[in-house]
């Protein structure tokens, strides 16, 4: 994923769970975006690791509170397709990411 593409929010989603089961150690296909990521063990170190990824691929800067204030993937997808949607200020993408 490159930051200078524009995401759909079903790819958002997609890449969401996608890192959430990775953090997890899980299948994708066994993270439900509808269900708490508390509810599977997502702990502080994650969903901070979660913020970096999301401002390195994705270019937006997120408070380190995003898993907490938005519990769900689904949520979480949401707030960032509201984020992107309103072309806020976003970041360079960190090198060799493109």
């Amino acid at each position: 994923m490159n930051a200078s593409d524009p995401m759909s929010p079903g790819d958002l989603r997609r890449w969401l769970t996608e890192r959430v089961a990775a953090y997890l150690g899980r299948p994708p296909a066994e993270i439900d975006p509808a269900v708490k990521l508390r509810t599977y063990g997502l702990d502080s170190i994650h969903a901070l690791s979660l913020c970096v990824d999301v401002e390195e691929a994705v270019g937006l800067l997120v408070e380190p509170t995003l898993a907490w204030d938005h519990p769900t993937i689904d949520d979480i997808a949401a707030h960032l397709t509201g984020l992107l949607s309103r072309d806020r200020p976003r970041r360079e993408p960190a090198e060799g990411l493109e």
